[in-house]
């Protein structure tokens, strides 16, 4: 494995990768995994009218992944607990690398390219201890895993990058193993976090829930332009006991709870599917078991809420964009959901953004 000095470098020759751009397969803003009706799985690519720019075959389902901030190129991580990922040029459906996680190692979902896109960081547990790392993937050496880190807690599910450069990771605090599938093996003593991630690989900062909140399992987050993090929970306590789902983080503040009506608190029963910022302009989450996307402005107050049945995917560049397990693409107008296009598939949970 490579010395931490290469981490902090990461730059080689992009010479064995394919060197098409996203605008050649059709502009894609967000890429998904979707089941298609014969049962079997693919990854699309979604542009800013709710068309679909590509369309390629999978042989399993994936959870998340990554897509190149500027080549035609899109790494699907297994469901969690899995322990593989594979590289696809979404030009040609390619898959141009197979990577497996270390022995002792499983995948958590979710992965990010750093800016210049030559590293790819992914979300992973150590069996053994529980501890959560993040494997680091040298995109110009074929994706050799050249180095690994401390995620900073337990159960790493989504990590991004900040536009300082840092790293966020949701560590959710929920201990899994693959020999007991997805069964959540320490909710009684999990203690979830976000934790900010130097380009050194140190814990710049980290936040905590409240103490009597430590079951509420920070799973998805998001970065506005000016570097708050949008957090996205999922209780395991008693469901008519849940807290506040949504809060945001800026450096030196700690975690700040959304303000939310208790009645929209009620509605998302527990669990929250994904957040995303609205550009400058606030924020939104999904929450797919109450139907709902609830919008915020910048400083966390509920603006409004809509409803789509299966609800979840949210990607918000220019024209955001909304995707359901019905096949559905939406917009937000005026903190509205609008249909753009319905497709015959039903979308996975998460839409990766092209950033």
């Amino acid at each position: 494995m490579a010395t931490r000095r290469k981490f902090l470098a990461g730059v080689g020759a992009l010479a064995t990768v394919p060197s098409i751009s996203w605008s050649a397969v059709g502009h894609p803003v967000a890429v998904s995994g979707a089941r298609l009706p014969d049962g079997t799985d693919a990854l699309v690519g979604i542009d800013a009218h709710g068309s679909l720019t590509f369309q390629l075959p999978l042989t399993a389902r994936a959870h998340a992944g990554a897509a190149h901030p500027t080549k035609a190129e899109a790494v699907v991580i297994a469901r969690r607990p899995g322990t593989f990922a594979k590289v696809l040029d979404c030009g040609t459906g390619q898959i141009l690398h197979s990577l497996t996680a270390p022995k002792d190692r499983h995948f958590y979902g979710h992965a990010a390219f750093s800016s210049d896109g030559t590293l790819l960081f992914t979300t992973e547990n150590e069996m053994a201890t529980g501890a959560g790392r993040i494997g680091v993937w040298d995109r110009s050496s074929g994706y050799l895993r050249i180095d690994e880190i401390a995620s900073g807690g337990i159960g790493p599910h989504e990590i991004l990058r900040l536009p300082s450069g840092d790293l966020a990771v949701a560590n959710g605090g929920i201990r899994t193993h693959p020999d007991s599938g997805r069964e959540k093996l320490n909710l009684d003593t999990m203690r979830p976090n976000l934790t900010i991630l130097s380009p050194s690989g140190t814990i710049a900062d980290q936040a905590e829930p409240p103490t009597d909140q430590h079951q509420n399992s920070l799973r998805h987050i998001a970065a506005a332009p000016d570097g708050t993090v949008i957090c996205g929970f999922q209780w395991q306590g008693d469901p008519f006991d849940a807290p506040p789902l949504i809060s945001l983080w800026r450096a030196g503040q700690g975690l700040v709870a959304a303000s939310i009506t208790p009645e929209t608190n009620r509605m998302l029963k527990g669990y929250i599917g994904s957040v995303s910022a609205l550009g400058a302009t606030g924020f939104a989450a999904s929450a797919p078991r109450g139907a709902r996307v609830i919008t915020f402005d910048t400083e966390g107050l509920e603006t409004n809420r809509d409803c789509a049945e299966d609800v979840c995917g949210l990607a918000m560049g220019a024209i955001p964009i909304v995707s359901d397990g019905m096949g559905r693409i939406h917009t937000l107008r005026n903190a509205r959901l609008h249909t753009l296009a319905t497709h015959q598939l039903a979308f996975d949970n998460h839409l990766v953004p092209i950033l």
